[in-house]
């Protein structure tokens, strides 16, 4: 158990449950698809008569992993997603536990909401907006979050293995609400959804550049006001880890990309 203090608040976690948000990558089964890009697949390596397959007569197992960290499960992204610098997501999310926030909103038809995006929403886009979020927020009081978990009903309701194909396949954030993270001082933001922007934008990435605090179309990273900023997307939130407070421990391997995959965890906090 560990106890601590967070805005003069006490609290405390049992780091011995964590609970993941990470969709199991399984190379020979079933998995999320996004933006029709291949499966992530392993095989044995083979060099001379080493073969790194016990089942094949191997003395141990040893596999090539092929995979796009953007489209074969949940990932962690930085502001390198976006700049023509090849910026390392390890290099802007150092580790530790960060106060995090679990929130539940359904997304609404961008006709029905005066919120937007860049480019306009098409007719039968679902956005995830401020208002949605200002509401669910507006139900928990205690310390500010550095990190926001935002489950969609559409998430929960059609299980983690979907395929993402198509213009705009799932919600997105509205213009409005990537800033409304951004006022809230949110750092980290992690999505059960393929992408915090509509699939096929024109290559704007609106909610990305606020969130990250690049000026619209800007792909340099000296004009990010938020460099240390993430995007967690395809996390998966199950039903029965309830809106709330939580430690988030976003864990990264240590891959010098703009982009890793990624096993976020949250340790339930308990007011004192």
């Amino acid at each position: 158990m560990a106890r601590f203090e967070i805005g003069g608040r006490l609290l405390s976690a049992d780091f011995a449950r964590p609970l993941s948000i990470a969709i199991p990558l399984a190379f020979d089964g079933p998995q999320p698809s996004c933006f029709d890009a291949p499966p992530a697949t392993a095989r044995p390596f083979e060099a001379g008569r080493f073969v790194g397959d016990t089942r094949a007569g191997g003395s141990c197992n040893c596999e090539l992993v092929t995979l796009a960290p953007h489209c074969n499960g949940t990932h962690t992204e930085c502001v390198g997603h976006v700049t023509e610098e090849r910026i390392a997501v390890t290099d802007c999310v150092k580790g530790g536990m960060v106060f995090a926030l679990v929130v539940s909103i359904a997304p609404v038809a961008a006709a029905s909401t005066g919120e937007g995006s860049d480019p306009v929403p098409a007719e039968g886009d679902l956005l995830v907006t401020a208002a949605a979020l200002q509401t669910a927020a507006a139900r928990h009081v205690g310390p500010a979050p550095r990190a926001l978990v935002i489950r969609t009903v559409q998430g929960s309701a059609d299980g983690p293995l979907q395929s993402y194909r198509g213009a705009a396949p799932a919600p997105y954030l509205s213009r409005q609400a990537a800033a409304w993270l951004v006022d809230r001082g949110i750092e980290h933001v992690v999505l059960d959804l393929p992408s915090a922007d509509r699939a096929d934008d024109g290559g704007r990435l609106t909610a990305h550049r606020i969130f990250f605090g690049l000026p619209a179309g800007s792909r340099r990273v000296a004009e990010a006001r938020r460099p240390q900023s993430s995007i967690t997307e395809l996390a998966w939130v199950p039903a029965v880890i309830p809106d709330g407070y939580y430690l988030l421990d976003l864990q990264i391997p240590a891959f010098q990309a703009d982009a890793a995959p990624s096993r976020p965890l949250l340790y339930p906090v308990q007011f004192e």
